[in-house]
């Protein structure tokens, strides 16, 4: 009995830091009980509250992660924090920019005849589920255990095939989310078997003893063909949420049919669950294992290079041919999966404990993850921002090219949000996207991958074309004077335009504070080998360096 008791005194503290690193999840959890009781009010002022609430519960969850989040037992044990944070800074955004997505002609015909009918309001559905997803998203980002990885995965996605099924009062919404709905689960499916194959080649779900069993397997031979399945299997499921080759069917279909704001929802939220998710499920194979130079294992690495050249050429090339400014933002956010992926495949640097920012492939993906979450949110509002009349009577969204021609000239505000957001999203400097991308590439020259950066070097220049081609039609072309359709119009919902600003703000502004962002991000990617491994084996880490005290030799 008194041998056992350390034992479970140890469990105890264990289980009782995980709900320490859960408080910022369950106050917005909270949060979204509350949102959803509000929603179904009959008064209108009670509904309205709904936003003002989500985003009141995103701060507190932020701040709360910010002073409460301890490290995980995971080798990337300080990612929560800054994941969390992410997630409620770039929420807040995406609260104004959603406004007013469901509801607006319901509200209407209340206001109308009076009549309030709890079946047809979507408005607490529609919050809650955006405050669930964001949820999702925070427990991606701590998680240290398979189970609550694929728990936080499907709880970040399941809300956003709703959201985009009701987004818009058109058919091609609900075409967009059952098509959004199958796919994922196509993509739940694959990497759930490749969680389970991970189980059944290291008899552990944890991430830090998955990490521990997959040394122990190098060192007696190499990694078993079960593991690697699994690994392989779990990283193409999870291409879904970043929407990468092979799972990026989708994307260009699904950001069309849903409205411009939840199309920059689905930009940013997915795919940052998607990141968090793969560095997790990465580094339980870890980057010390090449014989010249840090880098993943046989497979593992080539299934990802193929997977980051594939993305970023389908995604760049597909949308010099598309005439729709979402579809054209689709396959850009798609290129930008594969840009990240160059990240992945670098690594965490030679020392394996964070280094410098410019050689840390992780941190260079955390970055990036900010600076094309505050880029895309920007190139979006401004559509969301821009609307008119149908025949049918329905209101429309701008999206064809046509429709952003003249705009600085016609709204000069949203016309400069674009110019801005689609040139930082293009990577020149002085702008956030610059320090965004640069240390893709100097990570991935470090680390010894030359041909990658090559195609990614050319992969940003055919960008270029429609990036620049996009601020051309906005800052240079004449206003589309067409007498077949309706004038644009600013939306009337302010917030909207406050999203953009904010967006075009922090695109210049975070490129001027970068340093204390890039520190922050070095912190958050720094990845703890498992005991008795240096990341490279003629560079050992320095004897001195600090190691978190949850790391514990294999026994």
């Amino acid at each position: 009995m008194t041998q056992a008791l350390p034992s479970t005194m140890l469990a105890a503290v264990s289980m009782g830091e995980k709900f320490v690193a859960m408080w910022p999840e369950a106050f917005l959890f909270i949060t979204t009980c509350v949102v959803m009781v509000l929603g179904l009010s009959k008064s209108l002022p009670v509904r309205r509250m709904c936003a003002p609430l989500a985003g009141v519960g995103l701060i507190g969850a932020g701040l709360i992660a910010a002073a409460m989040t301890p490290d995980t037992l995971c080798p990337l044990p300080s990612m929560a924090m800054y994941g969390k944070v992410l997630a409620a800074g770039i929420g807040l955004v995406l609260v104004c920019l959603l406004a007013g997505t469901v509801d607006r002609d319901f509200e209407s015909d209340v206001e109308r005849t009076g009549w309030f009918d709890v079946i047809r309001s979507k408005r607490a559905e529609f919050w809650a589920f955006f405050l669930f997803s964001l949820t999702g998203l925070m427990l991606t980002a701590g998680a240290d255990d398979l189970i609550l990885l694929f728990l936080a995965l499907e709880l970040t996605s399941l809300p956003t095939y709703v959201m985009v099924a009701i987004s818009t009062r058109r058919d091609r919404s609900m075409e967009a989310g059952v098509k959004y709905f199958f796919l994922g689960a196509l993509g739940a499916a694959m990497f759930l078997y490749g969680f389970a194959f991970i189980y059944g080649g290291t008899g552990h779900t944890g991430l830090q003893d998955i990490q521990r069993e997959v040394r122990a397997q190098v060192d007696a031979g190499g990694i078993n063909e079960l593991t690697m399945l699994g690994l392989v299997l779990a990283v193409v499921g999870i291409c879904f949420k970043i929407a990468a080759v092979p799972m990026h069917f989708y994307t260009p279909d699904v950001y069309q049919g849903s409205s411009a704001s939840m199309a920059g929802y689905l930009a940013f939220v997915p795919k940052a669950a998607g990141f968090f998710a793969i560095m997790l499920v990465v580094s339980c194979a870890g980057w010390g294992f090449g014989e010249s130079r840090a880098e993943l294992p046989g497979m593992l690495r080539d299934v990802l290079w193929i997977i980051a050249v594939l993305t970023m050429t389908v995604g760049n090339v597909l949308a010099l041919l598309q005439s729709s400014v979402k579809r054209i933002l689709a396959y850009s956010s798609i290129a930008h999966s594969g840009y990240m992926l160059v990240g992945v495949i670098a690594g965490p640097g030679l020392d394996g404990r964070g280094g410098e920012f410019t050689r840390n492939g992780l941190a260079a993906v955390l970055f990036y993850l900010l600076s094309y979450g505050v880029m895309t949110v920007g190139a979006f509002a401004v559509l969301a921002c821009l609307e008119r009349r149908s025949r049918d009577g329905e209101i429309e969204e701008a999206d064809h090219v046509a429709d952003i021609r003249g705009l600085c000239k016609t709204h000069p505000v949203l016309g400069w949000i674009m110019v801005v957001s689609v040139v930082g999203l293009l990577g020149l400097p002085p702008l956030l996207g610059f320090f965004g991308k640069l240390p893709l590439f100097t990570s991935a020259i470090s680390a010894g991958e030359i041909p990658l950066v090559v195609i990614l070097a050319i992969n940003s220049a055919i960008a270029a074309y429609y990036y620049l081609r996009l601020a051309y039609l906005c800052y240079i072309d004449p206003p589309e004077t067409s007498p077949n359709l309706a004038p644009l119009r600013a939306t009337p919902f302010g917030s909207r335009r406050v999203a953009g600003m904010l967006s075009a703000i922090g695109v210049v502004v975070l490129a001027v504070v970068g340093g204390k962002l890039a520190d922050a991000t070095v912190t958050a990617g720094r990845y703890i080998p498992p005991a008795g491994q240096t990341q490279q084996p003629e560079r050992a880490a320095d004897d001195d360096a600090p190691t978190p005290e949850h790391v514990v030799a294999p026994h």
